[in-house]
């Protein structure tokens, strides 16, 4: 597998990101780059969890086999839904390591390349394991609420409700691993304004894990942050792998006005 499919970024993409309270939630989870890609079906064999929050509670997402889009359901009710998804993990072995290199200098894991020769690996056929944690945020009739912590393993929170409150300074976003704050760490940030190029830059986590994303009105944004880490020992005996990532991705829109 190419360098350019694991950068693939995987999200759940949603029809509108603000809706009518007589509307439906329609989202597909996507695969791809820069906003495009493909539509994942609905397939539970694929994923540890697909789950919504919404009032307090936390709903398993009731999808049927092979749906696409994977999501279809009436508003829960008047506020802000957040969409959780985890998925299991796959293998993917980087034939070439100059690929693997890039892959994590893109995602600002230099210090991997040290470790990786101080482990003794070989660099011929590297294999890893990955896996992927998003979120994405809904408005629905007057959108107030808040994010919540979903207890992935890896997710990045959001701070602020973009639909609801002032983004002149942008959005704070918590980025968190195991439950804690990942500090001085990289936020990918994908940009797209309504029918414009995207725009891709990155942000970084201060001393309590949180990193203010700057954001413009009538734009939609997709943010990505990875932690590459060594596999459990259990992970090396049932796989064959040397490196696991997991990945934590966030959508939402802010509104034209």
């Amino acid at each position: 597998m190419s360098f350019a499919a694991n950068a693939h970024e995987f999200w759940i993409s949603p029809e509108k990101h603000q809706i009518a309270t007589s509307d439906e939630i329609v989202a597909a989870l996507r695969v791809g780059q820069d906003f495009a890609g493909n539509s994942q079906a609905y397939l539970p064999q694929g994923f540890k969890r697909f789950d919504y929050a919404f009032g307090g509670m936390i709903s398993p997402v009731d999808g049927r086999l092979g749906d696409r889009p994977a999501l279809r359901m009436d508003a829960p009710g008047d506020g802000l839904v957040v969409l959780i998804h985890a998925t299991n993990g796959l293998i993917l072995t980087w034939d070439e390591f100059a690929r693997f290199e890039a892959f994590v200098e893109h995602k600002d894991a230099m210090w991997a390349l040290e470790a990786h020769k101080a482990r003794g690996l070989s660099e011929e056929g590297v294999r890893e394991v990955y896996s992927r944690y998003a979120k994405s945020l809904i408005g629905v009739g007057s959108s107030r609420g808040s994010d919540v912590v979903s207890g992935m393993i890896t997710e990045i929170v959001a701070l602020e409700n973009p639909y609801t409150d002032d983004m002149s300074n942008g959005i704070d976003v918590r980025l968190l691993y195991q439950g804690e704050p990942r500090r001085n760490e990289q936020i990918e940030v994908y940009e797209q304004p309504d029918g414009g190029d995207v725009t891709v830059f990155t942000v970084r986590t201060n001393g309590d894990g949180v990193a203010t994303v700057p954001v413009k009105a009538g734009a939609r944004y997709m943010l990505d942050a990875v932690v590459l880490r060594e596999p459990s020992a259990q992970l090396v005996s049932q796989r064959s792998v040397v490196w696991e990532s997991l990945w934590a991705n966030l959508t939402f829109g802010v509104p034209a006005n």
